[in-house]
């Protein structure tokens, strides 16, 4: 009878402990930097870079992996780099820079990239680059790069990244993403954020229009940039110093299709501040 009384108790206690060992179930995505990407050089295959230094960490690479990739290093591979010494710099350019204690020849560098001149006041140069991205001095950089050069964003950065993808996908045999990012500023906000310029293989918005929310509200507006949150996230572990230029982001959802970055670029008839 002793016995018997005490199965169903060690039953119970057991589905106790059971309970207070499961693990929680989360959205959780793993932010990986690749190590080893040496300096990159005008004519370097990019994607053979990344391949080889993702084996070198043994990182493994799985399906569905998003591979974020700084600009610097697909504009340096592209010889998207401008030696100043080369540069004769305009009288508007010239006029600019003394006002405000500027390299003439960036400031011209910058003119020269520039579709649309979008505000020009207190040294600050916000311009429209072909592209369609509206950021401050046309994405000419001085950062990274040797001194007494520039370098400019990628001719096309969805192209860089389709080829990206296409040899990573070769190599690795997964289905795989690429975002090719940069460091923008944001109007109203400090601090800067990596958004995203160039995409493969990934839907860069989310519409949530006509869905509803957690209390059966129907969704009017939201559209989430998730290839620009995906960059954001990379720009942690790539930061400005730490030599990182790229990123694997693993276990996030997301439709795969072809796709462009362009399409988080606000049209103009839609654009308040144009």
């Amino acid at each position: 009878m002793l016995t018997c009384g005490l199965a169903p108790l060690r039953e119970k206690h057991a589905s106790r402990k059971a309970a207070k060992n499961a693990k929680i179930v989360t959205n959780t995505i793993e932010v990986i930097g690749v190590p080893g990407v040496p300096e990159v050089a005008e004519g370097d295959d990019v994607a053979a870079l990344i391949a080889r230094a993702l084996r070198d960490a043994r990182i493994e690479v799985s399906d569905g992996d998003v591979v974020v990739v700084a600009q610097k290093i697909v504009s340096k591979a592209e010889g998207r780099v401008v030696k100043l010494d080369s540069v004769e710099p305009s009288p508007r350019a010239q006029e600019w820079a003394a006002a405000y204690d500027k390299d003439a020849r960036v400031v011209e560098v910058v003119l020269r990239e520039s579709k649309r001149i979008v505000r020009m006041e207190r040294g600050v140069l916000i311009s429209e680059t072909e592209h369609g991205f509206v950021c401050a001095n046309a994405g000419v950089d001085t950062s990274n790069v040797a001194e007494g050069k520039v370098t400019l964003l990628p001719k096309d950065p969805d192209a860089s990244a389709r080829r990206i993808r296409s040899a990573l996908e070769g190599a690795f045999g997964v289905r795989l993403a690429v975002i090719v990012c940069d460091t923008f500023g944001r109007p109203w906000r400090e601090g800067l954020v990596n958004v995203a310029l160039g995409v493969s293989g990934i839907a860069p918005l989310i519409d949530y229009r006509g869905q509803k929310d957690s209390h059966g509200n129907a969704l009017k507006v939201t559209v989430i940039a998730i290839a620009d949150e995906l960059a954001s996230a990379a720009e942690l572990v790539m930061k400005k110093s730490a030599g990182v230029p790229v990123v694997i982001i693993r276990g996030f959802g997301y439709e795969s299709r072809d796709a462009s970055g362009l399409e988080l670029i606000r049209v103009p008839e839609l654009d308040l501040f144009r």
